[in-house]
């Protein structure tokens, strides 16, 4: 497994793939490989979302401490454009963020620390994202950021944007509700 530090504790993740003429094998999550690189996290529940279209924009959520959770992200199907953004109020790469390619066939992975915000755009029809939390889904603490925030220029790969309701509605940055030091 190689991985690699994008921002202050967020990690790219790479599987070793067997593959040959039969199709491939990998080891999605080994948790004495992920103990030995710094990743000790407790995951307790698993989510899955299909996207019927390219250009679903999921994003960008986080929850407030206490219940704040720690995200491993793969595609099963499909591919993402996937954007973290931390908002640690006192870390070095608060309002930063940065966006990776996460698809079925690259097979990385993303592991998104509390404190950070997390959302993604799907980049073709049928895109099956499957993550592991370390922390149940708490409707209290559930916030989020607007996804298009000028502030932050992030540059989502469509231009035929399908959002939720509520993911058009979600405050800046500057307005956010985050309780991360």
């Amino acid at each position: 497994m190689i991985i690699q530090e994008v921002l202050s504790g967020a990690k790219i993740i790479e599987p070793v793939v067997h593959g040959d003429h039969r199709g491939f094998f990998m080891e999605s999550y080994n948790d004495q490989i992920m103990k030995q690189n710094g990743i000790n996290h407790a995951f307790i529940q698993d989510n899955q979302s299909l996207s019927a279209e390219a250009g679903v924009i999921r994003g960008l959520h986080y929850q407030l401490n206490p219940k704040a959770q720690t995200k491993l992200i793969r595609v099963l199907s499909g591919a993402i454009y996937d954007v973290i953004l931390d908002i640690r109020k006192s870390s070095p790469t608060f309002g930063q963020w940065i966006g990776v390619i996460l698809s079925e066939h690259n097979r990385r992975q993303l592991l998104v620390p509390k404190g950070f915000a997390h959302g993604f755009c799907t980049l073709v029809p049928n895109t099956q994202v499957f993550y592991k939390v370390d922390e149940y889904y708490s409707p209290e603490n559930d916030r989020g950021i607007l996804w298009n925030d000028p502030a932050l220029g992030i540059d989502w790969p469509t231009s035929h944007v399908i959002l939720s309701e509520k993911d058009q509605k979600q405050p800046t940055l500057a307005d956010a509700d985050i309780n991360f030091e």
